[in-house]
């Protein structure tokens, strides 16, 4: 049985191979402005899954450029109207809509500010753009189903870009180019595994590390929504820093151990765990022994979470049907949610 959440899913590689030819003029000459005129700090305004692309952002671009980026609680703008120093600093909405009032509202107070203010948004008719100096389409296009998927990837792709250009690199462009291929190969990854270790939970955690950590949040929020599973995603440093207490025998946990410098320990910390007899479905790539979902790697490896989220989002799809849910109408959310 199919689903929109899995069909839109399933047209994220079609959604990304759109973006060259409709946003690659626009990133160019926003790299070249933040090339010429530096911020000092960047700040990113989102909520939900666009805040999860927005972690990405933050782990990529001080990882790769060092420049320091913070998570803004729109709070402090919206109810408390604080006086935020942010001239000629770097303001980045993401969105999928374009329309919450707290976004909207946020980001045209700090373009009143003289931020620099760019907008990653799928619907770039919304009221959130006419504040953004700088708009980015994500190019999804239509997404009828309340949990969000190809927007989600797209908007990881674009970040992938903008910091590409930003940096000069070659090679991540060139890398990008290949990922509509590489994510047509991720979404057919066999998910029967997880699907049957995860069928009759009702609590879950999710683990990630890194750029690899955007995924687990991801994740955990997807299996929240359309599972019905009480999902958290943890850092895995984080982990073992408490939430390890909860982890009793047969508890289940995802562990996404994507390449880099983190991976070596993320596979250890699944090892541990299943020494105590947990459940565990150790998410990696073919070098990986003992991994239980096979994980696509991209041409270059900031681009190997964009992978596995598309994989785990036709996990979610499958595992939300086989648990009898819709994962298309999730009990008391609506596609758009409009908070103050």
């Amino acid at each position: 049985m199919s689903s929109l959440m899995l069909e839109e899913a399933l047209g994220a590689a079609q959604a990304v191979a759109t973006q060259p030819a409709r946003i690659e003029r626009v990133l160019r000459e926003l790299a070249r402005e933040l090339i010429a005129q530096p911020p000092k700090l960047a700040l990113t305004v989102a909520r939900g899954s666009s805040d999860h692309a927005a972690n990405f952002f933050a782990y990529l671009v001080m990882r790769r450029l060092g420049l320091p980026v913070v998570s803004l609680p729109m709070s402090l703008v919206t109810l408390h109207k604080a006086p935020l120093a942010v001239s000629g600093q770097l303001a980045v909405a993401l969105s999928q809509s374009g329309r919450s009032y707290d976004l909207v509202d946020t980001m045209a107070a700090l373009r009143a500010a003289d931020a620099k203010t760019v907008g990653l948004i799928n619907q770039t008719d919304s009221p959130l753009s006419k504040h953004c100096e700088w708009v980015v389409p994500l190019c999804a296009g239509l997404e009828e189903s309340v949990a969000a998927t190809k927007s989600y990837i797209a908007a990881l792709s674009a970040i992938a870009r903008l910091v590409a250009h930003w940096g000069s690199d070659v090679d991540l462009l060139e890398a990008l180019a290949r990922l509509p291929d590489r994510l047509e190969k991720a979404a057919h990854v066999p998910v029967s595994i997880a699907v049957d270790t995860l069928l009759w939970s009702d609590s879950a955690m999710v683990v990630g590390r890194g750029l690899g950590f955007a995924v687990a949040l991801e994740a955990a929020l997807k299996l929240k929504e359309t599972c019905a599973i009480q999902a958290e995603a943890f850092s895995g440093a984080e982990i073992r820093h408490g939430p390890l207490a909860l982890v009793e025998h047969g508890y289940p946990l995802i562990i996404f151990a994507l390449r880099g410098a983190e991976q070596s320990g993320l596979v250890e910390l699944a090892r541990d765990l299943r020494g105590r007899g947990a459940r565990v479905i150790l998410a990696a790539p073919s070098g990986v022994t003992d991994r239980d979902l096979t994980l696509e790697v991209g041409d270059d490896p900031t681009l190997d979470p964009i992978l596995a989220i598309q994989t785990f989002y036709v996990l979610a799809a499958r595992l939300a049907k086989a648990r009898g849910l819709n994962p298309d109408r999730p009990a008391h959310l609506t596609k758009v949610t409009l908070t103050h």
